[in-house]
C-alpha cells in the first residue's frame, strides 16, 4: 500500500488530486490546470464573439464568471478532459446509453473518475486489485472485484457522475509491484474529517488528564507516547470506578445498619439521602456497639445478682442457650448481638454488591 501514490485533500483542489492519483504521480499543479482553464475560457469567448461583440449574449458572457475554474481551486470536467488528452486518454460517461449498450463488465476497465457536487476522485485498478483513491480518505481503500459493481451502482444512486477512462495509463511502480503480489487491508481508511475529529478528542482528553494530574500532585507533564496516555486514561477511569464502588458500599452499609436489628431505628437517627461519609458512619457504628456492650454488661450483672434455683449451679463461664426464636430475649443467643449484627451487615453487603454487579452486566 505504501507504493500507491495518494494525494490528500488540500483546499478545493480535488481535480488536481484526482488526476495525479489516476496517473500515480505529481503530474499536474494548480498553475497548469489554471492555464488549461484560461485557454478554454478564451476559446469560448472567441466562439461567442462570432455572433458579434456588441450582441447581448456576448456582453452577458463577459460578465459571468468562468465556468471552468474558480478562486477556490475547482476545475470543470472540460479542464480534466483536456488535461488527460495530453496522455492520450479519453473520458466516456459510464451511465450513458451508448456505453451501457456495450455491456462491458466494470472489472474489465482500468479506471473511473467520479464527480458529485464539484468533488472529483479516482477509482483505479493497480495490478490485479481495485482501489478507491479518494483524496478525502487518509489512504487508498481496497475494493474487491465482487464489490466494484455494487460500489459504482451505489455512487450512481447517490447522484454521482461516473466517467470511464479509456486509453493506456502511464506505467507506475505500484502497478508493477501489485502485478506480482496481492495486498490485504484489515481496516478501511477513515475520512480526513473523522481522523481530525479523533485527534481533537484525544487532545481534549489529554488536556483534561493534565488538569487532573496537576490538581493531584502539581505536575501536568505527560509522556508524549500514545500508549502512556492510554494507560493513564485507563487508570483514571479505574479510580472513578473505585470511587463509585466505595460510594455504593457506604450506601449498602447504611441500609444494612437500618434493617439488621430491631434496635437500630431507635439507637441511630434516620437520615435521608446517601451523603454519609465513612467517618460519620464509623462513629455511628462505634456508638451503637458501645451501647450494645453496656446493655450486655448490665444483663450479666443482673444475672449474677439473681439467686439460682435449687439443685442448679450457675457458672460464670457458661452461656445459657436458647432456641432460635428467643434471639431477642434478655438472655441473648450463642452469638452476641454485636457478632449477629456484623454477620448481618456482611451478608447484606455481599447481596447488594452481587446485585450491583448483575445490573452492571445487563
Amino acid at each position: 500500500m505504501e507504493s500507491i501514490f495518494h494525494e490528500k485533500q488540500e483546499g478545493s483542489l480535488c481535480a488536481q488530486h484526482c488526476l495525479n492519483n489516476l496517473l500515480q504521480g505529481e503530474y499536474f499543479s494548480p498553475v497548469e490546470l489554471s492555464s488549461i482553464a484560461h485557454q478554454l475560457d478564451e476559446e469560448e469567448r472567441m466562439r461567442m464573439a462570432e455572433g458579434g461583440v456588441t450582441s447581448e449574449d456576448y456582453r452577458t458572457f463577459l460578465q459571468q464568471p468562468s465556468g471552468n475554474m474558480d478562486d477556490s481551486g475547482f476545475f470543470s470536467i472540460q479542464v480534466i478532459s483536456n488535461a488527460l488528452k495530453v496522455w492520450g486518454l479519453e473520458l466516456i460517461l459510464f451511465n450513458s446509453p451508448e456505453y451501457q449498450r456495450l455491456r462491458i463488465d466494470p472489472i474489465n476497465e482500468k479506471s473511473f473518475i467520479c464527480n458529485y457536487k464539484e468533488h472529483w476522485f479516482t477509482v483505479r485498478k493497480l495490478g490485479k486489485q481495485w482501489f478507491n483513491l479518494n483524496s478525502l480518505l487518509t489512504g487508498p481503500e481496497l475494493i474487491s472485484d465482487t464489490y466494484l459493481a455494487l460500489f459504482l451502482a451505489q455512487l450512481q444512486q447517490e447522484g454521482y457522475s461516473i466517467f470511464v477512462v479509456k486509453g493506456d495509463l502511464p506505467d507506475c511502480e505500484a502497478d508493477q509491484l501489485l502485478q506480482m503480489i496481492r495486498v490485504q487491508q484489515m481496516h478501511r481508511p477513515k475520512l480526513i474529517g473523522e481522523e481530525l475529529a479523533q485527534l481533537k478528542e484525544q487532545r481534549v482528553l489529554r488536556t483534561d488528564l493534565e488538569r487532573v494530574l496537576e490538581a493531584n500532585d502539581g505536575s501536568g507533564m505527560l509522556d508524549e507516547d500514545e500508549e502512556d496516555l492510554q494507560r493513564a486514561l485507563a487508570l483514571s477511569r479505574q479510580e472513578i470506578d473505585m470511587e463509585d464502588e466505595e460510594a455504593d458500599l457506604r450506601r449498602a452499609i447504611q441500609l444494612s445498619m437500618q434493617g439488621s436489628s430491631r434496635n437500630i431505628s431507635q439507637d441511630i437517627p434516620q437520615t435521608s439521602g446517601t451523603n454519609l461519609t465513612s467517618e460519620e458512619l464509623r462513629k455511628r457504628r462505634e456508638a451503637y456497639f458501645e451501647k450494645q456492650q453496656q446493655q450486655q454488661q448490665q444483663q450479666k450483672q443482673q444475672q449474677q445478682q439473681q439467686v439460682d434455683p435449687p439443685g442448679q449451679v450457675s457458672h460464670p463461664c457458661e452461656r445459657p442457650t436458647t432456641s432460635s426464636g428467643a434471639r431477642g430475649s434478655d438472655r441473648g443467643d450463642s452469638m452476641s448481638e454485636e457478632d449477629t449484627l456484623q454477620a448481618a451487615v456482611t451478608m447484606s453487603l455481599e447481596t447488594v454488591k452481587n446485585n450491583m454487579k448483575t445490573e452492571g452486566k445487563k
